[in-house]
């Protein structure tokens, strides 16, 4: 070989040694751009806790991506492409990573990406690894709701009884001053008396009211015939009537039953006559019947009195609403009457709904789904409905 050739071979040789290193310096670049490799699955134990939580839950790795979340966590709104959305949330999540500590807050948020609607939240969100974080999220909304119509309840009763409390105490001291003057005596022991009867039948009201919002207040349902219960409603309201030569008539289908609470059915068609004679005019009709209509047992009240507007027409349902104030108070009403109405036929798995015009009077029609008994099954009896 002259001196040509081994230069040319000392070349090539130089050559295929720099393609080699450079061939196996890409690959080691390439292999670092591999993405990286999946992070250990979630243990087993806490994706069954998970799994059985009623709240949204949301596990995230620490880069603040969600691992898994549960389908609430979606629905309210919490989770959205792999990621928390709110703002406030991820604000929290934040302050956690940065203390090692537990943050429990209570947020409002929106309650999707348009509109004006929230959703109360309360959230918590803790550690459950080296950089893993849960986020626990329970809708609060409902709650929140309940607990200020429990307030506004508390509110409307304080108000409502002061009322006839104050009017007693004060034809109290009246009578106590008029002691030589038998007039005034018996003038004003009859306003007592009908403040007296007021705030009883307030009282009663209340109580009922409050035993209806208790859970389980029908766990034990019986077959209800319906024709006892408007025999029973109508002579009740019949002393009432007949103090404003009201007459009523009752009329429909017989022999119709529901499962129920017979005391409680009898309140309620009691509170729609009483509401009936109350708003209609002396020597007018008010009829109340029955009848079947699919599954569903329908009792209506009718009256002749004074109407509706239909602006307030689903506000005669509300707790002490009054559609005619002054009327209430002469008559006595407590304007819980037909809320009670409302939660008998809920608790019953009923309704109410009401018709009305100005002028030309009410009905208002109670539906509570139809008892199929067995055939050849006696009808229940006075007994077994509790009367």
């Amino acid at each position: 070989m002259n001196g040509v050739e081994i230069v040319v071979a000392g070349l090539l040789g130089l050559l295929v040694g720099l393609a080699a290193g450079l061939a196996f310096r890409y690959s080691e670049r390439v292999q670092h751009r591999l993405p990286p490799q999946p992070e250990p699955l979630l243990d087993e134990g806490l994706v069954r806790v998970l799994a059985v939580l009623r709240q949204a839950a949301v596990v995230l790795d620490d880069e603040d991506h969600v691992l898994r979340a549960s389908p609430p966590a979606y629905v309210f709104g919490v989770v959205r492409e792999g990621r928390i959305v709110p703002p406030a949330i991820r604000d929290l999540i934040a302050e956690v990573r940065r203390t090692g500590e537990i943050r429990d807050e209570e947020l409002e948020l929106p309650r999707g990406p348009a509109g004006a609607a929230t959703i109360l939240i309360q959230v918590r969100i803790a550690h459950v690894g080296p950089h893993r974080l849960l986020v626990l999220a329970e809708d609060r909304t409902e709650a929140r709701r309940l607990e200020a119509i429990r307030r506004d309840f508390v509110v409307n009763v304080s108000h409502e009884l002061k009322t006839p409390v104050g009017a007693l105490s004060l034809l109290a001291e009246t009578v106590e001053a008029a002691a030589d003057d038998p007039e005034a005596v018996r003038r004003f022991a009859g306003r007592m008396q009908r403040e007296s009867a007021r705030l009883s039948a307030l009282v009663h009201e209340i109580i009922e009211l409050s035993r209806l919002q208790v859970a389980g207040a029908l766990s034990a349902l019986a077959p209800v015939d319906i024709d006892r219960v408007l025999a029973e409603s109508v002579d009740r309201a019949r002393t009432t009537a007949a103090a404003k030569q009201i007459t009523i008539d009752a009329g429909g289908e017989t022999g119709t039953t529901v499962y129920g609470d017979h005391a409680l059915l009898v309140t309620a068609v009691r509170n729609l006559l009483d509401n009936a004679v109350s708003y209609s005019g002396r020597g007018t009709h008010v009829g109340v019947g029955v009848r079947r209509r699919d599954d569903m047992v329908e009792i209506a009240v009718v009256d002749q009195g004074i109407g509706i507007a239909p602006d307030e027409q689903q506000r005669v349902f509300e707790r002490f609403y009054r559609v005619d104030p002054a009327r209430s108070r002469d008559t006595g009403g407590t304007g819980l009457g037909l809320s009670i109405v409302k939660h008998v036929a809920a608790d019953h798995g009923g309704d109410v709904v009401i018709w009305s015009q100005p002028g030309r009077g009410s009905t208002f029609t109670l539906r509570i789904p139809a008892a199929d008994l067995p055939p050849g099954s006696p009808a229940p009896t006075t007994q077994e409905v509790g009367a």
